[in-house]
């Protein structure tokens, strides 16, 4: 393995982890695009450009938007906003 792909597992493990312990939905949505956006680099270079194109278009764009969407109508925004 070259280095640079070692340092993009890592990145995706620390990106899992911090993921699954924030309590801000709003830095937890940012993570898992990083996270999406990571993987879709370890895609291309395992020479699979089909999985990268996907997971960058639905893990990083669609999902991303869904949840910015979904924490703006359930108001979760404003309210961690005011908490701090």
């Amino acid at each position: 393995m070259t280095v640079f792909t070692c340092i993009l597992l890592g990145f995706l493990i620390i990106c899992a982890v911090a993921a699954s312990l924030s309590r801000n939905l709003l830095n937890t949505i940012l993570i898992f695009m990083s996270y999406s956006l990571v993987m879709s680099v370890i895609w291309i270079l395992l020479e699979s450009p089909d999985l990268a194109i996907t997971e960058a278009a639905v893990g990083a764009g669609v999902t991303t938007v869904l949840f910015l969407v979904t924490l703006k109508k359930i108001h979760a925004i404003m309210k961690e906003d005011q908490d701090e």
